[in-house]
C-alpha cells in the first residue's frame, strides 16, 4: 500500500478536526520511561497512552503497514529477551530524517525513519532499539521524577505537565520544562549519564540475548561520531545521547566479552529501508531511481534483492509499472510469501486496474496469514476501489482489533461507509480516529452527529451515549495531565 493512498485517506478522513498546533518533530524529547514511588505502573500507562495521542495529532506518523510490521516484529524480539517487563510495548515510526529514536511512559517506543537510513545492519538498529527499550524496563523517566519530587509536589505536578507540553509544543514546552526543574543542574546531567550508562550496557545484554552481534553499537556510535565531529548540524539523537569517545571505547569493550556466533544478516532490514529511501525520505522518486539503477550497474549493494526493491519501487513511483512489475515478479518467484513484494505487487495490479487479480492475490494469502496487517489493509483497500465496500469493513474492523493504536483502519472505514452512503457509521469511524488524536470534543462532536441518524436503534444509540461519556472523561483526564 503506497505512501500516497494512506496520505489521502488520512488528509480525507481528518477535515472536521480543529486545526491542531505545528509540531517540530525534530525536537521530539527523549523521554525514558519509569517509576518506583512516584508513578505506579498503571499511571504510567495512562500518560503514555496520553502522550501517544497528543504525538498523533501533530506528528507525522508513517502508518505503513509493512514497516509497522517489521518494527513491530524487531521490537517483540528484543523486548522478549530482555528482563524486567512490566509493560506492553508499542513500536511507531515518525516520517523524520533526523537520527533519533525515543521512549516514554507505557512502553511507547519511537523511531525515526532517518534510523534507518544511517544504519548499515540490523544489528546497528537493534543496538538504538535495545537501549530505548532499557530506558522503559528501568522506569528511568519516572526515577528521574522521583527526584524532582523529592523538592516538592508542585516540581513533581510542574514536571509531568512540561513534559506532556513539550510533545505538544516543544519550544513552549521546553521553557516550561526548564522553570519547574528544580533540581541542580550538575545533579540532573549526572543523573542522565548514570541512566545512559545502564540502559548501553542492559541494552547490550538484551540484544545479545535476542541474537544481534553486540558490535553493532559501538559500530553506529563511532560512525554518527565520524559523521558529524566537525558539523554545525548536530543531529537530535546526538543531542540526547551524546556519544563521547570513552562511551564508544566502553560499548567495544562490552562487546568484546561476549562470545556469540555470526548473526547472519535480515534481508527485510535492508528491505526496509529501501521502501524508507524511496518513499519515506528526502529524495526525489527520479534520484531514487537514477541511484538504484546506478547500484544496478555496479553491483553496489549487499543484498541483490534489496537493490531490487528499491529499484522496484521507483520505478512504481515515477510510474513505470512495466518495469517495476517484473523486478516484482522476479523477487516473488525466489520468495513467493514476502510481504514487502506482496505489498507492492497488490499496488502494481491496482495501478494497471487489476482490481480482481490484486483481490485473488490477496485472498490467497489472508489464508496463509488471516492476521497481517499487510495484507487486511491491502485487501480492503482493493474492495473499497472495486466497489465492494461492504466487504472491505469487517477486514478493516478487524485490523483495528489487532492494532488499537493505528489510525488507518479508521481513515479507511470513513472512505468505505461514504461509499455505502452510511453517514452515522461514518461519524462513527470519525470519532474514532478523532480520537486516536486525542481530539475529543470533535470526536464527541461526530458521535452527537451519529447519535441524531440512529435514534431509531435503541441498541446502537445506548452505545453511542456510552461512547461519549468515555470520551468525555478521557478529555477531563487529559486536561488534568497539561
Amino acid at each position: 500500500m503506497n505512501k500516497n493512498r494512506k496520505a489521502l485517506w488520512l488528509a480525507a478522513a481528518l477535515f472536521c478536526s480543529s486545526t491542531n498546533a505545528q509540531y517540530s518533530h525534530s525536537n521530539l524529547p527523549d523521554l525514558g520511561t519509569a517509576a518506583v514511588n512516584t508513578l505506579s505502573i498503571e499511571k504510567e500507562m495512562l500518560y503514555g497512552d496520553a502522550y501517544m495521542r497528543v504525538i498523533r495529532s501533530s506528528a507525522p506518523i508513517a502508518d505503513d503497514p509493512v514497516l509497522n510490521q517489521y518494527i513491530s516484529e524487531l521490537g517483540a524480539k528484543l523486548v522478549g529477551n530482555a528482563e524486567d517487563v512490566k509493560t506492553p510495548f508499542y513500536f511507531f515510526l515518525l516520517q523524520n530524517n533526523e537520527i533519533n529514536a525515543f521512549a516514554f511512559f507505557g512502553g511507547h517506543v519511537g523511531v525515526h525513519t532517518g534510523l534507518f537510513l544511517a544504519a548499515d545492519n540490523e544489528a546497528q538498529l537493534a543496538s538504538v532499539l535495545a537501549h530505548e527499550v532499557t530506558h522503559v524496563t528501568q522506569r528511568h523517566l519516572a526515577r528521574t521524577q522521583e527526584a524532582a519530587a523529592k523538592t516538592g509536589p508542585a516540581s513533581m505536578v510542574g514536571l509531568l505537565g512540561s513534559i506532556l507540553l513539550t510533545i505538544a509544543a516543544p519550544q513552549a514546552g521546553m521553557a516550561a520544562l526548564a522553570t519547574t526543574q528544580a533540581l541542580a543542574t550538575q545533579s540532573k546531567i549526572n543523573y542522565t549519564r548514570l541512566h545512559e550508562k545502564e540502559a548501553d550496557r542492559i541494552g547490550m545484554a538484551t540484544m545479545v540475548n535476542a541474537g544481534f552481534d553486540p558490535n553493532g553499537a559501538h559500530q553506529f556510535f563511532g560512525k554518527l561520531a565520524k559523521r558529524y565531529r566537525y558539523s554545525s548540524t548536530i543531529p537530535q539523537m546526538l543531542l540526547t545521547h551524546p556519544i563521547p569517545e570513552s562511551r564508544i571505547t566502553e560499548a567495544r569493550a562490552r562487546a568484546a566479552n561476549y562470545n556469540v556466533p555470526r548473526y547472519k544478516e535480515n534481508l527485510d532490514f535492508h528491505l526496509a529501508k529501501a521502501r524508507i529511501e524511496v518513499r519515506f525520505s528526502r529524495t526525489s522518486a527520479e534520484t531514487a531511481l537514477a541511484n538504484y539503477q546506478a547500484k544496478a550497474k555496479k553491483n553496489q549493494y549487499l543484498y541483490k534483492e534489496a537493490a531490487d526493491y528499491g529499484l522496484a519501487l521507483a520505478y512504481f513511483e515515477v510510474k513505470d509499472y512495466q518495469q517495476s512489475q517484473k523486478i516484482i515478479d522476479r523477487l516473488l518467484a525466489q520468495d513467493p510469501n514476502n510481504l514487502f513484494y506482496i505489498d507492492t505487487k497488490s499496488d502494481l495490479l491496482l495501478a494497471l486496474d487489476k482490481h480482481q487479480q490484486a483481490i485473488e492475490l490477496l485472498n490467497h494469502h489472508l489464508k496463509l496469514k488471516p492476521t497481517s496487517t499487510v495484507i487486511l489493509a491491502n485487501l480492503a483497500y482493493s474492495y473499497i476501489q472495486y466497489n465492494q465496500a461492504q466487504k472491505a469493513i469487517p477486514l478493516l474492523e478487524n485490523i483495528a482489533y489487532l492494532d488499537k493504536q493505528s489510525m488507518l483502519p479508521y481513515s479507511m472505514l470513513i472512505s468505505a461507509y461514504q461509499k455505502l452512503g452510511n453517514k452515522a457509521k461514518e461519524h462513527l469511524a470519525r470519532a474514532e480516529l478523532l480520537a486516536l488524536s486525542a481530539n475529543y470534543k470533535n470526536a464527541i462532536d461526530q458521535l452527537n452527529f451519529a447519535y441524531r441518524l440512529t435514534q431509531e436503534d435503541p441498541l446502537q444509540s445506548a452505545r453511542i451515549e456510552a461512547r461519549i461519556r468515555q470520551f468525555r472523561s478521557a478529555d477531563q483526564a487529559l486536561e488534568a495531565l497539561k
